[in-house]
């Protein structure tokens, strides 16, 4: 999109046409990298992200109510619609699965993937971490209702060790680690419920889990007891 002089317009008419831009890039990013008329017409959707509140939940039958979009090395156990992942290794551990080949992966554009076939790439680069990119792709889909999952934020033992349902494992670091700084992937996350106020987010919480105040701030977003999620979708 071509530089505009900003001093050939006044603070309102700048004001109108910065939003118009806005809204015109936005369009175009959708044009570029999603499919629109493969998009879902469901009105539900599950984000998964890996902190540890959601063991309780059987991804397999949460699979039968929505599309589900989750992150990195779920796909070691479970097939999701939509996989995210941006990390490099872990995106090389993906191809080295082929797991791109039979489903859906999306990532951003690196020089380290860029010969590996069937990957979904973002453009421009998101620049996100994984979890809010997968809340982001989902909230493009224009559903009703988007449950978020395992997005912990804080990490366990008082906040103080890394939180993932896949330490220990390759490419992540270790149970024992310090806790993962989640500033940006707060930032990340509530970038999309402020530009989707017309999508319900939920958040399913353990009774122990952290609420940011960060949060708090969205009339557009619930925060919901994973006991009481498993009794509403029916879920053993």
């Amino acid at each position: 999109m071509a530089k505009i002089d900003k001093s050939q317009y006044t603070k309102a008419e700048w004001k109108v046409l910065k939003e118009q831009r806005r809204q015109s890039k936005r369009l175009k990013l959708l044009e570029n990298t999603i499919d629109i008329d493969n998009v879902s017409a469901q009105d539900t959707a599950f984000v998964i992200g890996n902190g540890k509140s959601r063991l309780p939940v059987n991804l397999e039958q949460i699979k039968t109510k929505g599309k589900v979009y989750a992150c990195n090395a779920v796909y070691r156990t479970f097939q999701p619609d939509y996989l995210i992942a941006v990390d490099v290794k872990m995106v090389l551990e993906i191809n080295k699965a082929g797991f791109q080949h039979n489903n859906t992966v999306w990532t951003n554009p690196n020089k380290s993937y860029e010969r590996i076939k069937n990957l979904n790439l973002f453009s421009p680069s998101k620049g996100w971490s994984s979890g809010p990119t997968a809340l982001w792709l989902a909230a493009q889909h224009s559903y009703k209702t988007i449950y978020i999952l395992g997005f912990d934020y804080r990490g366990v033992g008082k906040g103080q060790q890394f939180n993932n349902i896949f330490a220990d494992t390759a490419n992540y670091k270790k149970s024992t680690d310090s806790a993962t700084f989640f500033g940006n992937w707060m930032r990340q996350t509530t970038t999309v419920m402020r530009e989707n106020p017309e999508i319900n987010f939920k958040r399913i919480i353990a009774h122990d889990n952290y609420i940011p105040d960060e949060l708090n701030k969205f009339n557009n977003l619930e925060h919901i007891l994973i006991d009481d999620f498993i009794k509403i979708f029916n879920l053993s």
